[in-house]
């Protein structure tokens, strides 16, 4: 069988939707017409991503500003109009994040409605990405609950509420992305793996934890030349995430210096492994994404392999995302020759 492909979450939105390679661009829409135009986006995604070959696909958060505050926003206690300033990923940048200002609650379903759209334009398998509690947490303004491990748990139920109802719409495959673990390795030990597990419960459908080192944009990308030679943090991250509920853990390796040999400290979970640079224009051939598939067999049975993308594409030129995802499922069938 074929190695399985899937993305990590986003992808770009059209000109005419939202200003173009923006991680938190502006709507050209409003009201209804806002609405038409996302499904519009999201029926282009989800076909981009099925006439490229990718087996598992999103809806390339097409009806979402931010992949953390497209969810944050629409829940009880948080106020996305008194937002301010702060640092995020251990002050590795600073954003413009909205406050919690009383108690985190989901009162309504929120991406629901999306991904039962999503589920009509495809019969293969379905996936969406929510942001994870810890990220949630490193991405909001707290002005009520002043403890972070408590905060995650409120963002913990609020999710798994929502993942209960989107199990409803056929939906296949839940991914919470958490990028602040690479960050905040005591806290993940102290407290983020159980917020994990409480926010998947006992899901019923398949669960995944994506781990990276972020998008590629300037600020991340200077990080990263400031990490060395070998990118550690997976060494902390992934014997924790092995232990934890989720059935998947999904990681960057492509053009990276992340150790292929970390792989080996993700137990027995299936690993999606980021056979495409999302911090580079460079469009991958088939044969890179067939060599960097190869790397990761050195430490992974073919049967725990699922290829995918390092992170999101939101920020990334159309035309160049859409040719990585060819070159991703090309790949992916050029390692499967043989098994």
């Amino acid at each position: 069988m074929p190695f399985s492909t899937t993305i990590a979450g986003s992808l770009p939105k059209p000109a005419w939707l939202a200003e173009p390679e923006r991680i938190f661009p502006s709507w050209r829409l409003e009201g209804p017409e806002l609405a038409e135009a996302q499904r519009d986006a999201t029926r282009i995604a989800v076909g981009e991503q099925l006439r490229a070959g990718i087996d598992t696909v999103t809806d390339g958060e097409q009806a979402r500003k931010h992949f953390v505050h497209g969810f944050a926003e629409r829940l009880s206690g948080i106020d996305a109009t008194k937002r301010q300033k702060r640092g995020i990923r251990d002050d590795r940048y600073e954003a413009v994040c909205p406050t919690v200002t009383g108690e985190v609650r989901r009162t309504s379903p929120i991406h629901v409605e999306e991904m039962r759209f999503a589920r009509t334009l495809t019969d293969g398998p379905l996936k969406i990405t929510i942001p994870g509690p810890m990220t949630l947490v490193d991405t909001v303004c707290d002005e009520t609950y002043g403890n972070r491990a408590e905060l995650a748990l409120a963002f913990a139920h609020a999710i798994r509420e929502e993942i209960a109802e989107l199990i409803q719409v056929g939906v296949d495959v839940v991914q919470l992305d958490e990028p602040a673990f690479n960050m905040y390795f005591d806290e993940v030990a102290a407290w983020g793996i159980d917020a994990i597990d409480t926010a998947l419960g006992a899901a019923s459908c398949t669960t995944a934890v994506h781990v990276c080192y972020g998008y590629g944009i300037p600020a991340n990308v200077q990080w990263k030349g400031n990490l060395g030679d070998r990118w550690d943090q997976y060494a902390h991250v992934l014997p924790l995430l092995a232990k934890s509920r989720a059935d998947q853990i999904s990681i960057e390796l492509a053009g990276s210096h992340v150790p292929p040999d970390v792989l080996a400290l993700a137990g027995d979970k299936i690993v999606a492994v980021g056979v495409i640079d999302v911090a580079s224009d460079r469009v991958e051939t088939p044969d890179d994404v067939r060599a960097t598939i190869e790397l990761a067999r050195r430490y992974l049975d073919e049967d725990r392999i699922v290829c995918s993308t390092n992170c999101g594409m939101a920020p990334m030129n159309r035309d160049i995302a859409y040719a990585k995802l060819r070159s991703l499922a090309e790949g992916a069938l050029l390692a499967s020759v043989g098994l």
